[in-house]
């Protein structure tokens, strides 16, 4: 529903923090949705912008540009393994539809394996490999996809242990394969921290066993790395983390803290020899901008010079230890999880039942009790990521510990309301 919507009317904004129309500031804890990795208006990327857009702001694809071509070296630079040939996107949705259609041309398969707990974009391809209840509205979605459960170690579909992880959530996607033919299957596409749609890190093994079923039955690995790159987790890609590298990779987001539109599929030396021979049926107006490539060039100098992945781990740890704190206080809190500076909160009625405090996969108005939490939290002018019973948490990857103070001060409100609204 559209009509009851208000959204603040937002006129500036710096560092941690943005100003609306009334001259109030609010602190960014949500980043966003999960981009403003180098706060606002950094002084860097505003110029870098401005002499670009006096020099050459635009220029079509069929031409090389400077910016585009410093940007794709620099990936190549901290992208992990071989992964270092650049195809430039307008954004994540449509780097994973390329990353889609690169793994079934270099495979000559059909088959896309994903799982029901993710998000990869709202275009056709992207919404079809999507699992979570966005993809409804898009139905019938295009053909060739086929979802497989996930791991959520708080709410276990396998295992019904949290202490106890047998892997059983690895099998299941090694069954799902079986199932469709491997030699049928060209890709598997998995976010390796689940995103906006449960912010669920993967137990131990998890990541490495996708890997080994891959490379066993000639299938690509895709890691949609759109809100975990760039130092967000603690390492510039969260597929560092637990040391598996895939055969492609989708970043957007981060890649210019969302100063100006820009993704990028990554591709593997590997894959990418197939396409010397083969044409690639690809092409976007807007490719290799030079105004986006200038601003990830600025942005990529920003997390070297200020150490940003360094800097998003420590803030990190000491974060989710504050968070376990507030959990410890509030009932109403089930759950605490989070890697570097992307942590959630997971809302319940009941900790031994663990009902949600609003349902799950579903787009409809939170639950009263949530919308109490809501109001709370806003009402201190923090503005994390509310989705049903989750409050999510990825803000500037430069942020003080006196804002993040503020936030957990914002965030204690919020949870007091919940424990009240459920009393």
């Amino acid at each position: 529903m559209q009509g009851p919507l208000a959204p603040l009317t937002v006129t500036g904004a710096q560092g941690s923090w943005f100003f609306d129309d009334d001259g109030n500031r609010h602190l960014d804890l949500g980043g966003q949705l999960a981009y403003m990795n180098i706060g606002h208006g950094h002084p860097r990327v505003v110029e870098a912008i401005r002499r670009q857009a006096a020099e050459l702001p635009v220029i079509g694809p069929n031409f090389a540009n400077r910016p585009a071509t410093r940007l794709a070296e620099m990936l190549a630079e901290v992208t992990p393994g071989q992964l270092n040939r650049i195809f430039f996107t307008n954004g994540g949705a449509e780097a994973n539809e390329y990353a889609i259609r690169m793994a079934r041309q270099a495979t000559g398969r059909q088959k896309v394996v994903t799982r029901y707990q993710s998000y990869h974009g709202s275009t056709l391809g992207a919404i079809s490999a999507t699992g979570e209840n966005r993809r409804f509205y898009a139905e019938p979605t295009a053909p060739g996809f086929v979802k497989t459960l996930d791991p959520y170690r708080y709410r276990c579909a396998f295992c019904g242990d949290r202490d106890r992880c047998t892997l059983a959530c690895a099998d299941a996607v090694e069954q799902t394969v079986y199932g469709e033919g491997p030699e049928n299957v060209a890709a598997i596409l998995v976010e390796p921290i689940t995103g906006l749609s449960g912010l669920v890190p993967p137990p131990e093994g998890y990541l490495r066993r996708l890997r080994e079923l891959c490379d066993r039955h000639g299938i690509l690995l895709i890691f949609d790395e759109v809100i975990t790159g760039f130092c967000r987790t603690g390492a510039w890609f969260a597929a560092e983390l637990w040391d598996v590298t895939p055969d492609l990779m989708t970043v957007a987001k981060g890649l210019t803290s969302g100063y100006v539109p820009l993704g990028a599929t990554i591709v593997s030396e590997r894959v990418a020899a197939h396409f010397d021979d083969h044409y690639l049926g690809a092409g976007l107006t807007y490719a290799a901008h030079p105004l986006a490539c200038a601003a990830g060039c600025a942005t990529l100098e920003v997390y070297i010079e200020e150490e940003l992945a360094e800097r998003a781990a420590r803030t990190g740890a000491r974060l989710l230890e504050r968070l376990h704190e507030l959990a410890a206080r509030h009932p109403c809190v089930g759950d605490v999880r989070g890697v570097g500076l992307l942590a959630c909160l997971e809302l319940v009625r009941d900790r031994q039942t663990c009902e949600p405090m609003s349902p799950q996969r579903t787009e409809a108005a939170l639950s009263p009790e949530m919308a109490e939490v809501r109001r709370a939290i806003l009402a201190c002018r923090a503005w994390p990521l509310i989705r049903w019973n989750l409050i999510i948490l990825a803000p500037p990857l430069n942020i003080s510990d006196a804002e993040i103070d503020e936030g957990l001060h914002a965030l204690e409100a919020g949870l007091e309301a919940g424990d009240r609204a459920l009393r």
